[in-house]
């Protein structure tokens, strides 16, 4: 793409600009004018109509890969047993390309940083496949992770509570509601301590991730109540509303967003006890009655 920045229409102010990578040129939305020509095209110089065939000219390798202790750049041996022509290599051969398969593994990771790291990245291909991690939270914890073990984070330290840490702090960053007991099945470590974990890869590694909102729980209890979506967006008005008067700053994110969903069942004339809640969402209930007192109030007063 071009590198020359432009960000407006010098002829109407537009700031909605389209880039024709065929013309190789950057045109405004509204008045048509050109603004920058001769793009330069960073694809490849040939063309390709069948994946096939795409694949027989493609000449460079795969992306970096963070989930990869060595990103994917390292040199391994082929286990297809067949030569440059894809003819099958006899016998003889084979027993020489397993012996050299062997040694390579054993002398590619030689420091043991690496060797935890690669045993942190095996472990991470488990956890994601049982919390159906997206790719790029995946991605995101192995960069994390890394930082960790090259900032020598890794010694002294459970390897297993680094990455359970990696995870939350990759979850909050992408506001994906998710709590410390969605690892209670996984790996049998206290959940303070992934706390105080991932309290210091965030200070260590200077990741700055603030509180998330009380809203983007709502959704995930609800449907774990079966609870309609006139109380979800009930539930969700409310914590808006706390939010707009302050109300939620210091507070518990998953406490007040049960409290919103018990307040709105009430609201709503849906039955749910506080028992109900509290067990789903896994808070007590003196916390539930707590906040569900002060935001039924407010929602009076807002009326």
């Amino acid at each position: 793409m071009v590198k020359r920045k432009i960000e407006t229409c010098p002829e109407c102010g537009n700031n909605v600009l389209i880039s024709d990578n065929i013309r190789g040129e950057i045109v405004c939305n509204v008045c048509g004018l050109v603004l920058w020509q001769r793009i330069i095209d960073l694809g490849p110089e040939w063309r390709a109509f069948t994946s096939e065939e795409a694949k027989h000219k493609i000449r460079v390798g795969p992306p970096i890969n963070f989930t990869l202790y060595d990103k994917g750049l390292s040199t391994t041996i082929d286990r297809k047993n067949r030569d440059a022509f894809g003819k099958s290599i006899n016998p003889q051969t084979m027993s020489d390309f397993h012996r050299l398969r062997k040694w390579h593994t054993r002398t590619r990771r030689i420091k043991s940083a690496e060797k935890n790291f690669a045993y942190a990245m095996s472990q991470l291909d488990r956890l994601a496949s049982q919390l159906k991690m997206s790719k790029d939270s995946k991605i995101l914890t192995a960069y994390i992770l890394r930082k960790a073990v090259n900032k020598k984070l890794t010694a002294g330290r459970s390897i297993e509570a680094l990455l359970l840490a990696a995870i939350y702090i990759s979850w909050k960053s992408y506001n994906i509601p998710k709590t410390f007991d969605d690892f209670n099945d996984l790996l049998p470590i206290q959940k303070n301590k992934i706390s105080k974990y991932s309290r210091l890869l965030s200070k260590e590694l200077d990741i700055k991730i603030g509180v998330p909102s009380p809203i983007i729980y709502v959704a995930r209890f609800c449907a774990e109540l079966n609870i309609s979506g006139k109380v979800q967006n009930r539930a969700s008005e409310l914590l808006k509303l706390a939010e707009k008067n302050g109300f939620l700053i210091g507070k518990s994110p998953i406490g007040i967003a049960g409290a919103a969903i018990y307040t709105a069942c009430l609201l709503e004339g849906e039955h749910r006890s506080q028992r109900e809640i509290s067990i789903a969402i896994k808070v007590t209930e003196p916390t539930l009655r707590k906040y569900y007192k002060i935001l039924l109030k407010l929602a009076e007063t807002t009326k």
